[in-house]
């Protein structure tokens, strides 16, 4: 059978999942009763439910006579260290833009990857569909990107296709009137257009684990595509360990991928994507050999972390009531383990039940911690803090492109609280009735920006952001929310009179009959300092009755508090407390006294 292996590669949320389910769809991969879902190859919750890719999904669809594999990758920047590996296991890409937006930061991030790695493209234009599809303007955009990345003649001659695939519909020609339900023309595409894989003349095994999965029966699971030779199950091979080091070891159990299905064949030869299991710790960049032919294939550039955070044990008051995994030693265990599958992860243990977490980003880290609490999971966490790195002698830090999109009405407050934050504009210009804005800022500058972006935008703001490079630090104070907090000074359950009398000093996190504890955030003040507060407070019952004072009480909404919302939010001094239902602010010192002492020590200094 011939062999064609491709990546879906696009900004977040262009519709690669979609896309891909069609293919698996319109192949015939899926049996007529078989039940599919939508979005298929997201399999995991947070993944429907936040309509984004985390993992890279690795699936294959038979055509005639090919076996096309297919690599569909993630959008968002915080994953966007899989989308530059994966290009060393494909000969080709299909980039999906998005017929009304066109090219974003990360069709830019993914598309210079690709052109590096020197695959050959498809453009396919999604949501053609759209009323407000713009497909001539966007095609323009994407040959102006294709040049400004160096893109070789014959990467700009690249084949477009124009699809919807909400619809499942697709064409070679522009127009919408010959859409048709026949996907037949982007499979010949892919077959005449995207070359046989690239492989290495011989017999000897050459393998490259390019991603990770884990099992609890066979440890790291290697997922990569054969370079050269054949590799069976029960053989005997040799790994070359990143440190030069050679370990043999035995292949348990050989996988390939067809639909949804990770199915296990007993060998593979060169070109084929597989995954291999036999080698407990196995990692991405590592090369599988022969015995006594071993050679090392050029080690894969893993993203270096560039946010970091202390996870702990929780100690709150509410400690145990929610959750049931709460020791130190069972939280330890759960973290290492995430590192076995995911590369860009580094946990490091500091003692006294914490442990500091280093990942790609804020969604990165926020994931990790979502799947935590679903598991049963109470733990403490940090506000997130960028890793500073020594380049030379000189103290860096991650700077990261910034894209905004705003109403005209908005620029002005966004360009201000940008310019506070060490941003510098690179670019400005109109855009279908928007301003799109462009800019370099320090990592730590976008740390809490997102909630006042959404706030000063009314919610229509677009806010898009990758990983730039390392730059000297510059002296600029950024990070700390400016407004004070409300904290509670009493233990108890919240009454609505008493809520009802704060009203006019901030906004309110919580509703009546919540519980609390001293030192528990409860809202935000509209003061700069922290207050703290009875929110315990009953009214005092007399026998005397008044006028109008029965009336009853109406609250404001409280302020949801989602776990990005929270991880933005807090200071320095402040912590997340998370549980499998609940997640509350909390100040490191919970005694109101306490707490008030070490605050004048430092307004003294």
């Amino acid at each position: 059978m011939k062999i064609r292996n491709i990546a879906i590669i696009a900004h977040v949320d262009h519709g690669k999942t979609t896309f891909v389910d069609k293919l698996l769809q319109k192949s015939g991969t899926f049996r007529d009763n078989e039940q599919v879902n939508e979005r298929a190859m997201d399999n995991n919750d947070i993944e429907r439910e936040r309509g984004i890719t985390i993992l890279a999904k690795t699936t294959a669809i038979n055509y005639k006579d090919y076996r096309i594999n297919i690599l569909d990758t993630p959008g968002h920047a915080d994953f966007g260290g899989e989308v530059e590996r994966i290009m060393n296991m494909v000969d080709g890409v299909m980039l999906l833009v998005d017929a009304y937006e066109g090219p974003m930061p990360q069709t830019r991030f993914v598309l210079k990857k690709a052109i590096e790695a020197g695959v050959k493209p498809i453009v396919v234009i999604n949501k053609v569909d759209k009323p407000t599809s713009r497909i001539d303007k966007v095609i323009d955009e994407v040959i102006d990107l294709f040049i400004e990345l160096g893109a070789t003649d014959e990467q700009l001659d690249f084949k477009t296709c124009f699809v919807s695939s909400i619809n499942g519909t697709c064409s070679l020609n522009k127009d919408l009137d010959t859409q048709s339900e026949d996907f037949t023309p982007i499979f010949d595409l892919i077959i005449d257009e995207i070359p046989e894989p690239r492989v290495i003349e011989g017999d000897d095994l050459l393998f490259q684990p390019v991603l990770l999965d884990y099992n609890d029966y066979v440890g790291r699971i290697g997922i990569g595509l054969i370079k050269s030779g054949k590799v069976k199950v029960n053989e005997m091979v040799s790994c070359v360990r990143l440190d030069g080091s050679k370990k043999q070891f035995r292949i348990q159990k050989l996988f390939g991928f067809l639909g949804l299905k990770r199915i296990e064949i007993s060998e593979a030869c060169a070109g084929e994507i597989v995954a291999i299991a036999g080698l407990a710790d196995i990692s991405v960049g590592e090369t599988v050999c022969n015995l006594g032919k071993e050679k090392a294939l050029p080690t894969l550039k893993i993203d270096e972390p560039t946010l970091q955070m202390t996870f702990m044990t929780n100690n709150s008051p509410f400690v145990g009531l929610d959750g049931k995994l709460l020791t130190a030693s069972k939280i330890e265990e759960r973290l290492f383990k995430e590192t076995q599958r995911d590369v860009s992860l580094k946990v490091e243990s500091t003692g006294n039940e914490s442990w500091l977490v280093s990942g790609r980003g804020e969604l990165h880290l926020s994931i990790l911690i979502e799947n935590l609490r679903r598991e049963g999971f109470e733990l403490q966490v940090s506000k997130p803090e960028v890793i500073i790195k020594e380049i030379d002698g000189v103290k860096c830090e991650p700077y990261e492109d910034l894209q905004i999109e705003v109403k005209e009405e908005d620029v002005g407050p966004v360009i201000e609280a940008l310019g506070v934050r060490g941003a510098v504009m690179q670019n400005m210009s109109n855009f279908e009735n928007l301003i799109r804005l462009n800019y370099i800022i320090p990592s730590r500058g976008l740390l809490g920006f997102t909630t006042e972006f959404m706030t000063m935008t009314k919610g229509y703001g677009i806010l898009n952001h990758t990983f730039s490079e390392y730059k000297p630090i510059e002296n600029i104070s950024i990070g700390e929310r400016k407004l004070g907090v409300l904290v509670s000074m009493e233990n108890g359950k919240s009454t609505a009179y008493a809520l009802a009398s704060l009203e006019d000093r901030g906004i309110m996190f919580i509703e009546p009959g919540t519980s609390v504890y001293e030192g528990m955030i409860v809202g935000e003040c509209n003061r700069e300092n922290d207050l703290a507060v009875n929110v315990v407070k009953g009214k005092q019952l007399t026998n005397m009755r008044a006028a109008g004072s029965d009336h009853t009480v109406v609250l404001k909404r409280p302020r949801q508090l989602t776990l990005e919302y929270c991880l933005e939010y807090i200071n320095s001094d402040e912590l997340v407390e998370i549980t499998p239902n609940y997640i509350r602010l909390r100040k490191k010192i919970l005694n109101t006294e306490q707490r008030k002492k070490v605050d004048s020590r430092k307004e003294n200094r």
